[in-house]
Formats: structure tokens, sequence, C-alpha cells
């Protein structure tokens, strides 16, 4: 796949402690944007936030630990981004998804091992 110029970044604001069907809501949030295609994704685990609720989590707090915030990054051309929202709808986030413009000025993938 071939990225450049104007494409779209969507974030994704979670806790870690989110989950879908038993397992980590981010990764399902990474394994959908794998099987739909897109360019890629990343998760960032926050030290300290809050959202909607303006309770703070953070990892200084021990009781409070396990409940972090969790970002999950995907870029990718417009078009492809808008077409996978749908699939975050399904998942019923309670949480922040916001998109924003951005440029791709580099996007090259490791070469696949040959087996």
């Amino acid at each position: 796949m071939r990225l450049s110029g104007r494409a779209l970044r969507m974030t994704i604001f979670v806790d870690d402690t989110d989950m879908w069907h038993h397992k980590p809501l981010f990764t399902e949030i990474v394994h959908r944007a794998r099987e739909a295609g897109l360019a890629g994704a990343t998760v960032f685990r926050g030290v300290e936030g809050f959202g909607a609720t303006s309770v703070v989590h953070t990892t200084r707090l021990l009781s409070m630990a396990d409940d972090l915030p969790t970002t999950v990054v995907i870029v990718d051309e417009e078009e492809r981004i808008r077409s996978f929202m749908p699939q975050l709808e399904e998942l019923g986030i309670e949480g922040l998804v916001t998109v924003q413009e951005v440029e791709v000025v580099h996007y090259k993938g490791r070469e696949a091992a040959s087996t």
C-alpha cells in the first residue's frame, strides 16, 4: 500500500480496562483496522488523564493503576477512515474519537521476511 499526501488521523481515546467480548477494546479496534486493510494502527498507554467523567486516572495511585487512558491512532486516506467509522459504532465506545487532517510525508513498511 502506498500512502502519501493528504490523509486523516483518527484518534480513539478509551480506558485500558474497556473490554469487548472478554478482550481489551483497544485490541479489537486494532484487529478490525487490520481486517479493514487500513494502513496501520498504534496503541499508546497514557500515564495520567481524565475524560468526560472528570475522574483522574493515574499510575501514581495504586487503586487506579489498572484504569489508564489509552489511545489508538490510525492514519489512512480519508475515504478509508470514514468507511471504518461504522466499525467503531458497533463497539459502543465510551470515550472520545477525533479525526484530523494530516499530511503523510513518509510511509514505508519493512520488507517481509522470506521463509
